[in-house]
């Protein structure tokens, strides 16, 4: 062997550092978290198995908070939604109601209509009557929530008796006109029930419960609209449909009205029912709502109609006066008017109150148809 393969042999071995077997060093042991060693303590934490519960719970929490706000915001929609539903409702109704009462007071007008004739009546009726069968399909048309349609049926079905109750008049009129039959007045009575059973069907089976339906609904701020067809019980009883056809029947013949005819004023009062005397003095002290009650009495022995009164309060600049028409009187019967809204009243002035009461067809005695009192108005 060649000594330089030697020598490179053994300078390999020289340079590489001798083997060490590896010694193990302790390690240094680091003060305990939350022990007595030196330096600054941690403040104490949660235990780390509670961090991910906490979290849990926090945002059940938010969630909870989120879903009770938009279930608030929900139940005010719905609650919006539904007050709206039911005073749009109402809202047509009313319209329809207002417009039947009207045609109840166009019929009250028809019947008491001074010198109106028989065929007269009958045309006006029939007119009416139509208008009415308009109200039924307006009233057909709506679309009620849905707790309210049976009880839009019951507003439907009053309404039906009126249209029937209003036609038969005209249709009964028309066929007793050159009648002379007592039981005229009778067959007319059965078709003016009819007027009347409409309100009652109107206010037990549609207002009253419309009124329980919202109240069961917490709805607020909405109302059933009120309708009457009859505003004056007096004028479709079997007596007053006597006494209509006689006066539309003496109207029909013309001429001077047979039987006795004639009204006369009964007396004045305030309001809060202080006689007054046309002989004497009368002081009167004005409040706000100073009102005065004219009263009449039917004298003849025939149905009067439309009777105008006048009411006249004496002043230095322009007097008061104000008129009131008293639609129907009965034979024998006494009927009020009250005269309210009268305005500035002079104080503390003497002067006169009159009252005029307009005399009827075929009246003979107009003397106790005028009235004057004396009067001061004081402040109290």
């Amino acid at each position: 062997m060649d000594p330089r393969d030697d020598e490179i042999e053994f300078d390999f071995f020289e340079d590489e550092p001798a083997t060490v077997e590896a010694q193990s060093v302790p390690a240094r042991r680091l003060p305990r978290r939350g022990g007595r060693g030196t330096g600054m303590r941690r403040p104490p934490g949660p235990p780390r198995g509670l961090t991910p519960l906490l979290r849990l719970l926090a945002l059940i929490a938010i969630l909870v908070a989120v879903l009770v706000f938009f279930g608030l915001v929900i139940q005010s929609c719905a609650s919006t939604s539904k007050h709206d539903a039911y005073s749009r409702y109402f809202s047509k109704v009313g319209t329809i109601a207002k417009s039947s009462q009207d045609d109840g007071a166009a019929v009250a007008n028809a019947l008491t209509t001074p010198g109106a004739k028989v065929s007269d009546l009958v045309d006006r009726l029939g007119g009416i009557a139509e208008q009415e069968r308009q109200n039924v399909s307006a009233a057909e048309r709506l679309d009620p929530p849905g707790p309210l349609r049976d009880v839009n049926q019951h507003l439907i079905e009053a309404l039906q008796l009126r249209v029937s109750g209003v036609q038969g008049l005209s249709d009964t009129f028309k066929a007793t006109s050159t009648s002379k039959a007592s039981s005229d007045s009778t067959l007319l009575a059965e078709q003016a029930d009819r007027l009347l059973a409409s309100d009652v069907v109107y206010d037990d089976l549609f207002r009253d419960p419309a009124k329980a339906e919202l109240k069961r609904q917490n709805v607020s701020g909405v109302a059933p609209p009120d309708s009457n067809f009859v505003a004056n019980r007096d004028l479709v009883t079997e007596r007053s449909m006597t006494l209509v056809l006689q006066r539309l029947r003496g109207a029909s013949t013309g001429g001077t009205p047979t039987g006795t005819h004639g009204t006369n004023l009964v007396s004045v009062k305030t309001q809060t029912g202080q006689v007054l005397s046309p002989s004497t003095q009368n002081t009167v002290v004005a409040t706000t709502d100073l009102a005065f009650v004219v009263t009449i009495h039917d004298g003849g022995d025939s149905q009067e109609v439309g009777i105008k009164v006048t009411l006249t309060i004496q002043k230095a600049q322009g007097a008061i006066v104000k008129t009131k028409t008293l639609d129907v009187i009965n034979p024998g019967q006494d009927k009020s008017l009250t005269f309210a809204n009268l305005g500035q009243v002079p104080f503390a002035q003497p002067t006169h109150l009159l009252v005029d009461v307009a005399p009827v067809k075929g009246e003979q005695t107009t003397t106790n148809n005028k009235g004057s009192y004396p009067i001061i108005f004081s402040l109290g």
